[in-house]
């Protein structure tokens, strides 16, 4: 299976965050190695519109055949949309039909190639339309609240606000951007990466940092250097 990695030049939270040094490497390396160490991959291909990020992805092993238009590149770009453009110009290059496909965003780079291969494994064992990495959340969604007009707090769902403890509420999960595992026809078809048939691969909190804040970068810097040292 072939794995396609977005990774656009523009980034306001962090400029020029794909290819910001965390750990004394590229943030998008660790992404394009954990596809490469993945048995279940095949190929790894980056999207870009990028020229720097193109070169840097080439030097850490992807393959970049083409580069994405500046019209798939913008801050309102829809990332089904990139995926579909992606696979249907892999398609004319490889002159064959991609059924499905793994996508693996730059910003989660504490994914492994071990976690992608199970969540291969877990798409093709369930015959799955697609499979999401999620984790839990930190927080059931009945303690979720807003803001009216003047200030006051009320239930995010309208409903009557909850005062459970957190254990005594049904656990609750969130994507995290670290592996999908998708039918081409889904997205095509359906413009989702959800149906009836979409598993959860579950990936620990402390492997399911998305970074899109300097926070975020932080808590990564912190996590890599602690998993070099458990290296030594």
């Amino acid at each position: 299976m072939i794995a396609i990695i977005p990774a656009r030049g523009g980034s306001k939270g962090i400029p020029r965050k794909n290819i910001k040094l965390l750990g004394g490497k590229p943030l998008i390396a660790y992404t394009i190695e954990a596809a490469l160490r993945a048995k279940s991959v095949n190929r790894v291909f980056v999207s870009t519109d990028d020229l720097e990020i193109a070169e840097i992805a080439k030097k850490y092993g992807a393959e970049i055949p083409f580069m994405r238009p500046k019209n798939l590149a913008t801050d309102n770009s829809s990332a089904t949309d990139v995926y579909i453009y992606t696979i249907e110009q892999l398609e004319k290059i490889l002159n064959k039909k991609i059924e499905s496909f793994i996508a693996l965003l730059p910003t989660s780079p504490l994914r492994t190639g071990g976690d992608i291969d199970k969540a291969v494994k877990l798409f093709l064992e369930k015959k799955a339309d697609s499979v999401i990495c999620v984790t839990e959340a930190p927080h059931p969604p009945s303690w979720f609240l807003k803001l009216n007009e003047n200030g006051v707090l009320t239930n995010f769902f309208n409903k009557t606000m909850s005062m459970k403890n957190r254990q005594e509420e049904p656990k609750a999960f969130i994507p995290n951007g670290a592996i999908y595992v998708l039918k081409t026809d889904l997205l095509k078809n359906e413009g989702t990466y959800y149906s009836d048939k979409t598993y959860a691969y579950i990936l620990p909190s402390e492997r399911s940092i998305d970074i899109d804040d300097n926070m975020n970068f932080a808590l990564a810097e912190i996590m890599i250097r602690k998993l070099d040292e458990k290296k030594e």
